[in-house]
């Protein structure tokens, strides 16, 4: 099975990459294209966001399985805000550490002991013949209240998984990869087509 993912996220490829592993999925990027310009994010939610990576990923490769996903943190003593613009909280162009550093400054401000959160996962499959799917992953937690560990990528390092008292960042691997949101949406994926 040849299946292009529509992000440029090396963090997300990876994972990618890594769950299928020892498959018959041969998994490509956006990178590998010659000539690829990611599409703005305008939707007003991970689905809409997700299905329009989908979508511009398909006009230009058809016939081929496309994945796309959206994905964030939501925070609820934040109004579930950083949300959609998790990958944006700090500036079109911000870092991850940037990011982290505006919501721990944030939840310092408006909501120091609510601290639960979730990352959620919207993830928008089409097949070679143009039929879409949709699958979702959500991992809950509570956020740390500074940085720590150096694994993994976006908000990791202050994100404390339900039932560890770890940040995803100091987690190895191997053990983000059995509860990520990312990699439960891909689970519900492989068990619907492989």
């Amino acid at each position: 099975m040849e299946l292009w993912v529509g992000t440029s996220n090396s963090g997300k490829m990876t994972e990618i990459k890594n769950f299928f592993m020892g498959t018959n999925v041969q998994v490509h990027s956006i990178s590998e294209l010659p000539v690829y310009s990611s599409p703005k994010e305008t939707g007003d939610s991970f689905i809409a966001n997700a299905r329009i990576k989908a979508k511009a990923l398909k006009s230009v490769k058809s016939g081929v399985w496309i994945m796309a996903e959206d994905s964030g943190l939501e925070v609820m003593g934040l109004n579930n805000m950083p949300g959609i613009h998790s990958a944006r909280y700090a500036g079109e162009k911000a870092k991850d550490a940037e990011n982290i550093a505006k919501l721990l400054k944030m939840m310092s401000l408006r909501s120091a002991t609510h601290r639960e959160a979730q990352f959620k996962c919207a993830m928008v499959v089409y097949d070679p013949e143009g039929n879409e799917s949709v699958f979702e992953g959500l991992l809950k937690g509570t956020i740390s209240r500074s940085p720590k560990g150096t694994s993994g990528f976006g908000y990791d390092p202050v994100f404390i998984p339900e039932g560890y008292d770890k940040t995803i960042a100091e987690l190895a691997p191997i053990e983000k990869n059995k509860i990520s949101h990312r990699v439960q949406a891909l689970r519900q994926f492989k068990k619907s087509f492989l």
